[in-house]
């Protein structure tokens, strides 16, 4: 079983694993990177920030990444439905049943 910490992305009682911290934090990194290129395209600051995470995170965020793909569906499915109570309502396509 992978170790768990406490984090900011997770629930009160079912903390996210390192590979889903990881992840998930990338995630909303690259998304905030995207959006202050859109909004200053010529901002220096934001290519070194966004060349700063392609040359030291991404390794470890993609090898994570792989990890999570290859976790079986049933895997997927369950753990899905432990984070998002509310899941057993929505479709796989995220539409409300």
């Amino acid at each position: 079983m992978p170790t768990t910490r406490p984090s900011v992305l997770s629930t009160a009682a079912l903390p996210l694993d390192e590979d889903e911290v990881r992840v998930t934090t990338a995630q909303r990194r690259l998304i905030a990177l995207g959006a202050a290129l859109v909004t200053n395209p010529f901002d220096t600051s934001v290519h070194q920030r966004l060349l700063r995470f392609l040359s030291r995170d991404i390794g470890a965020v993609l090898a994570s990444l792989r990890t999570l793909q290859e976790r079986p569906e049933a895997q997927l499915r369950a753990r899905i439905a432990e984070l998002t109570p509310m899941s057993t309502n929505v479709t796989v396509a995220g539409r409300h049943r």
